[in-house]
């Protein structure tokens, strides 16, 4: 009898980890610990082809009128030509500019270089979309509108580059005459209550389905001379050029943004 007792402690020494560890499990090992049910995502009807508005998108430009843009300049009804389904620029009218203004956001627009364009460079279809403009010229974030299409340019200034900043990862264009696809997604600066800048600004580009611009960090507004810099604001219209290159105008349709704030 002592012999079995004189065992019990030895066996219980054994036991104890097992024991231990039943008694200590944590419930983050368990399978629902790491199931998230709250908040639930909101149900949103997609296009019915990807380029087609999702339910929650603010439709800018439809085919039929300019009711949600005005003249950068001064704020009057944009005079862009609406026709066919397309706006085509007017340069003389000058920058067309969204009524609404936005921070963070994904924005989906269609361009097209006229079949018959002439020029070189900076001269062949030259436009930009500005993903916020700061002013009613060509202040603000630029990504490049161009006719790149065995088009030699700089290559910070191709298109789908960030003006004189960051040139695309690669040249996903389609001739002149077929209509170029932009998907962005834009991450506004943000900036302290004093103006310092706390987070920069950063812009994922498809051109085409094919990804240009990967998270790319902007040093700054862009700029045609000079570096870029940051000045502080807090939600910004978006901006259409009218670029004053002497090449025929190009055109946009089915542009539409989804506030991502």
């Amino acid at each position: 009898m002592k012999q079995r007792i004189a065992l019990i402690p030895v066996l219980l020494a054994a036991m104890a980890p097992s024991l231990a560890l039943a008694q200590t499990t944590p419930a983050a090992q368990t399978p629902e610990a790491t199931e998230q049910w709250q908040p639930v995502p909101k149900i949103i009807t997609p296009g019915k082809q990807d380029s087609a508005p999702p339910s929650d998108a603010i439709v800018l430009f439809d085919g039929h009128d300019l009711s949600q843009w005005e003249s950068a300049k001064d704020h009057s009804p944009a005079r862009w030509k609406v026709h066919d389904g397309v706006v085509t620029v007017d340069k003389p009218s000058g920058n067309i500019q969204t009524r609404q203004k936005f921070k963070n956001y994904q924005l989906h627009l269609e361009w097209k270089v006229p079949t018959n364009i002439t020029g070189e460079g900076q001269k062949r279809g030259n436009s930009g979309v500005f993903l916020a403009s700061t002013g009613p010229g060509d202040e603000g974030y630029e990504l490049q509108v161009l006719d790149s299409f065995n088009n030699k340019t700089y290559v910070n200034g191709q298109a789908a580059s960030i003006y004189k900043q960051t040139p695309p990862l690669v040249n996903a264009m389609r001739p002149p005459g077929e209509w170029q696809i932009y998907d962005i997604v834009w991450t506004a600066p943000v900036f302290a209550t004093d103006g310092t800048l706390k987070s920069p600004a950063f812009v994922t580009v498809f051109h085409n389905g094919v990804l240009v611009q990967n998270h790319t960090e902007l040093t700054g507004e862009t700029f045609y001379i000079g570096k870029p810099k940051y000045k502080p604001y807090d939600t910004a219209p978006i901006k259409l050029q009218a670029h004053g290159d002497p090449s025929p105008p190009i055109s946009f349709r089915n542009i539409w943004v989804r506030p991502l704030d």
